[in-house]
């Protein structure tokens, strides 16, 4: 099997924000809501996954955001099998990172997810809700 057998699409795109309160309200002035709202317990990061019809950001707390064009900070693809999609990036040599999989709380059962670097700098992760 290959990567894209198991990707399901586009799962949110990751935003940093230094002020989260201003950043949920410009988005919500666009139409999105809040869907789910959590800290980052490792890191104390206050997140919150915005939601327009099929599009979902993840805008969260961070000291110094690069506040410039081209700063999101990643894009998340969606995959039915982490532990796969895993080994599959790893036999290709494309865990430019050399991340692992790691687990975060969110959502109903948690989530699983690790991310790699693309040719350009861009952060693509791949995440599996549980």
């Amino acid at each position: 099997m290959e990567i894209k057998d198991y990707a399901l699409g586009l799962q949110h795109i990751g935003v940093p924000t230094e002020n989260l309160e201003k950043t949920v309200e410009f988005y919500e002035a666009l139409g999105f809501t809040i869907a789910h709202a959590t800290v980052n317990e490792a890191t104390g990061q206050r997140v919150r996954f915005m939601k327009l019809q099929n599009v979902v950001m993840e805008v969260y707390d961070i000291d110094k955001a690069a506040m410039c064009y081209g700063a999101l900070e990643h894009v998340a693809i969606d995959v039915t099998d982490i532990d796969a999609v895993y080994k599959l990036v790893c036999e290709k040599g494309l865990n430019t990172l050399e991340d692992e999989v790691h687990f975060l709380p969110y959502w109903e059962n948690g989530v699983k997810f690790f991310t790699i670097e693309g040719p350009n700098k861009e952060k693509v992760e791949f995440s599996q809700y549980l």
